[in-house]
Parts: structure tokens; C-alpha cells; sequence
């Protein structure tokens, strides 16, 4: 009889989840659909590129940026990885929509959410986007798991037709039905807690949205100058675009040289940069900086060597401070060593 009431216990909790499974479902299954079905998003130096989409997530990842750097670096590592990643978002959420493997699916769900977390969840232009969205699927994820799938589920059919399969032990954790677990309250809530506390410390790693001063790193551009150095007919240094909007370059109108006075050695304007040497740059990751219609373009998270020259300047020694002017009215300045 308690087995009889458990068991219906779990199909009226799957059930109720129902709306919750399709829902995740179509955003994992709708990765691919929009990848390769609605657009062909897998091939490099295409525009909308899902590799270098990935890139923009390299500055603030939390525990994962090795992972991102290196891919971005290998190019062909990257193109396997985002077929890969696409593949299975299609797998797991077509199975989640089914109700098939409900409870293994649902281990799917819970992971590619926690890499959107880590790798995206400071990205967000006017809400915290990405962030929200990586904590709703861990926790809908670890829901799904807890619940299986009930009615209007394929795992349900097989139960229903007594499949032998589904009398498994595997199954039970795999797929849906009684959950074979001693203390459901305690797992539950230890669970419940990992996840509650994965949420506020990731809202204030990526937004300080839990104490101390709100931030967001998707408002404005923001770009980081290394690396300058220069002999008697060029200098060099390294740009890398750490903050700003994901969909939103950063566009460069001006490149100013100049010496401990602030007066202008060297001026490089908007006209000059949209028409800036691709020899001049050297590009390290796959989202590229590169010459635009009006400016030089510095998508999120691209990082290239830039190539001045300077035979123009006749007293090479009054070089002191480097000035970056964006379209917006930004400027970043750093010394010349």
C-alpha cells in the first residue's frame, strides 16, 4: 500500500512539473534549432559566429576561464566544442520535452546551466540576464530530477506498459518513478541549500547584488591597456576588451600619443582607424578587433597586439602616455614605460 502511495505521489509530481519540463526543454532544444535550422551559426568567420559568441564570456568567468581561454586560442578545439555542446543541448532537450530518461536528462539540464552560470552569468545589458537564467536551470534542473516525469511522458508510457527495463534500479534514478533515496527530506534540502547558496554567492561574485555596491559589468565598454612599448619606428601594446555589452563593440575613434605635458605627439582619428591595417593588428582569441566603417571595432572579450607607427615623431624620448578614445566619449590612458 505505502509503495502504491509513493508511486502515485511521484506521478502527480511529475505531472505538476509538467509545464516546467517542456518550457526548459524548448530553451535547450531551441539552442540547436536556432544554431544550425533557423541559421547555420557553427561556421567560422560567419557572421553571428556561436565561437565567438562563447568568447564574450572569457573576462569574468568565475572557475572556468582556462577552459574558455583555451578553446578561443584553438580554433579548431572550439568549432568541435560548439557542435559538441550544441548536439547535446538538442538531445537533452528534446528528452526533456518527451519525458524520456527524465531524471538522467535532468543531470544534463542542471550541468549546461551551471556552465552558462560560470561562464555568463555577469553578461546582462539591463537586467542580470544570463545570471538568472543559469540559476533557474540549476534549480529547475535539480526539480526535474527530484519530480521524473509523470503523465504526458514517454518514461511514464514505458512504466504504464510495464517494460521490464523500467523495473530496474537504473531506471528509478535515471529515468522517473519512486526516487530510491532512505531520506528524501534531507536531500532535498541539502540540496535545496547548495543551490540557494550557489545563487547568492554568484550574485555577488558577478553584481554584488547581495551586499556592498550594485554593479554591471555589461553597461559600458571598458578596455585594458598592457604591454606598450616602442623603439624608434614603432609602438606597440596590447588592447583587451574586458567589459561592456556582449552584442556591442566598443568603437575606437581615436589613438593619441602623447608626452608628460598631455600635448598630442600623434593623433590617429576615426578616419584613420577605419581604414587601420589588418597587418597592424595581431588578434589573440577568436572575437576579432578589426577596422569598421567608421572606427576600429573591439568586440567583448577580443585581445590583439596593436602596431603604431611613429617615424613622424621627431623627439622619441617625450613619449609618455598612451590615450584610447571610444565613440562614446570614454578615454583610456596609461603610461608609456
Amino acid at each position: 500500500m505505502k509503495h502504491t502511495t509513493n508511486s502515485q505521489s511521484y506521478d502527480l509530481a511529475g505531472l505538476y512539473t509538467l509545464s516546467l519540463r517542456m518550457v526548459i526543454g524548448w530553451t535547450y532544444f531551441s539552442a540547436f534549432w536556432r544554431r544550425l535550422v533557423l541559421e547555420n551559426k557553427l561556421i567560422p568567420d560567419e557572421k553571428g559566429y556561436i565561437g565567438e559568441k562563447f568568447n564574450h564570456f572569457l573576462p569574468n568567468a568565475l572557475g572556468i576561464k582556462p577552459i574558455i581561454e583555451y578553446l578561443v586560442t584553438h580554433p579548431d578545439a572550439l568549432q568541435r566544442s560548439m557542435m559538441t555542446f550544441t548536439i547535446i543541448e538538442a538531445i537533452v532537450g528534446l528528452f526533456i520535452i518527451l519525458g524520456l530518461f527524465t531524471r538522467l536528462m535532468s543531470i544534463g539540464i542542471l550541468s549546461l546551466a551551471l556552465g552558462i552560470l560560470l561562464g555568463s552569468g555577469w553578461l546582462g545589458t539591463t537586467c542580470v540576464d544570463e545570471w538568472q537564467i543559469g540559476v533557474l536551470g540549476v534549480a529547475g534542473g535539480f526539480v526535474l530530477f527530484l519530480t521524473g516525469s509523470g503523465a504526458y511522458s514517454l518514461d511514464d508510457y514505458f512504466i504504464k506498459k510495464n517494460k521490464p527495463f523500467t523495473q530496474t534500479k537504473w531506471f528509478q534514478w535515471l529515468g522517473s518513478g519512486i526516487l530510491p533515496i532512505a531520506q528524501p527530506k534531507v536531500f532535498v534540502l541539502a540540496g535545496s541549500l547548495l543551490i540557494f547558496g550557489l545563487t547568492l554567492y554568484t550574485n555577488q561574485y558577478f553584481h554584488g547584488g547581495v551586499w556592498g555596491t550594485l554593479h554591471n559589468k555589461s553597461v559600458k565598454p571598458k578596455l585594458e591597456i598592457s604591454n606598450i612599448s616602442h623603439n624608434n619606428s614603432e609602438l606597440t601594446f596590447e588592447v583587451y576588451r574586458t567589459e561592456g555589452a556582449d552584442v556591442y563593440g566598443s568603437f575606437l575613434i581615436g589613438i593619441h600619443i602623447l608626452d608628460k605635458n598631455g600635448n598630442i605627439l600623434k593623433e590617429i582619428d576615426h578616419k584613420e582607424l577605419s581604414k587601420f591595417s589588418k597587418d597592424r593588428i595581431k588578434n589573440h582569441y577568436v572575437a576579432k578587433v578589426k577596422p569598421g566603417k567608421h572606427s576600429l571595432i573591439i568586440p567583448l572579450g577580443a585581445k590583439a597586439d596593436v602596431n603604431i607607427g611613429i617615424d613622424d615623431i621627431l623627439q622619441k624620448d617625450e613619449i609618455h602616455t598612451l590615450k584610447l578614445i571610444d565613440i562614446s566619449g570614454i578615454e583610456w590612458i596609461e603610461n608609456v614605460n
